[in-house]
């Protein structure tokens, strides 16, 4: 017989699953990782019961292997448990520790039941280690990717809104930038500034690099790009915030930026976008004094 089946725990820990359950929760409670703040009691006696029941259900197929059909209510509620708590905030040690705290109180359980045979002692709460610290460890896997999606997501949003097209006038729209343009941020910009030119039905996009600390082949390549994608819409470009410290960084560089215009200042890509689409802005009384 494996050791699977010769083993008790199952059977201790259906047995003594309420008593098991008031240990545990008592510890987490009373842990240095409790997280008040970000899980009332309420909540984590409902995540403990459920994830003990599973867990009991899952032992009385009399497998360890956590990768089994037997424990796949278990992964999906620690699934749900990581996804949860990486959003709310916590951190990859006091999510794992709603697993490794529940060694204790079956700890405790294997001694009483076992109190005259110090080896299967032993031999049951290493049983029950080897499967505790498998389902810690898939649990930390979990935290970790749900983690990574979650900053993903951030990052995403504070890629829109660090993108902002603004409407200057009829048929102008202007993208301001501002920090590094990499890659990936290339990418929402062009976006961002293709669907505000059919929005607005631009015939004049201004992206400004006011805020764009420096210009090297690179970011030439990228703006560059969202300047053709723009082009591609029927929308002119016009880049403006061209300083003589990006002016002469692009001539040592020898990058070419074609046949785009460039202006120093929004201000006069602004003024040349209105004399290019036939507008002009004139002043209809002295300014107050």
């Amino acid at each position: 017989m494996s050791r699977d089946e010769k083993s008790r725990l199952p059977a201790v820990v259906r047995t003594h699953e309420k008593d098991i359950l008031d240990g545990w929760l008592k510890r987490q409670l009373s842990a240095a990782t409790r997280r008040p703040d970000l899980i009332n009691e309420g909540e984590l006696r409902e995540e403990a019961s459920s994830f003990l029941g599973a867990f009991s259900d899952a032992l009385q197929q009399g497998t360890s292997s956590i990768e089994g059909k037997e424990w796949e209510e278990v992964r999906s509620q620690l699934g749900r448990l990581s996804r949860t708590r990486a959003q709310k905030g916590f951190s990859p040690a006091e999510t794992a520790m709603f697993v490794f705290s529940l060694k204790e109180p079956i700890f405790a359980r294997l001694r009483e039941e076992y109190a005259n045979d110090p080896a299967a002692v032993a031999e049951e709460t290493w049983h029950a280690t080897t499967i505790l610290d498998n389902l810690g460890v898939h649990t930390m896997e979990l935290f970790q990717k749900s983690r990574e999606q979650v900053i993903n997501r951030q990052q995403q949003e504070m890629l829109e809104l660090s993108t902002p097209v603004v409407s200057l006038w009829a048929g102008i729209v202007a993208l301001p930038l501002i920090g590094t343009l990499d890659s990936a941020r290339t990418q929402v910009v062009m976006e961002t500034l293709l669907q505000r030119i059919v929005e607005e039905e631009a015939a004049i996009a201004i992206i400004d690099i006011t805020g764009v600390p420096t210009v090297d082949t690179l970011v030439a390549q990228h703006l560059l790009k969202a300047v053709a994608a723009a082009r591609l819409m029927g929308a002119d470009c016009i880049i403006s915030g061209i300083r003589p410290q990006i002016a002469q960084t692009i001539v040592h560089l020898g990058v070419t930026l074609g046949e785009v215009t460039t202006k120093a200042t929004l201000a006069d890509a602004f003024a040349l976008a209105l004399v290019r689409t036939g507008l002009k802005v004139v002043r209809t009384s002295p300014p107050s004094s």
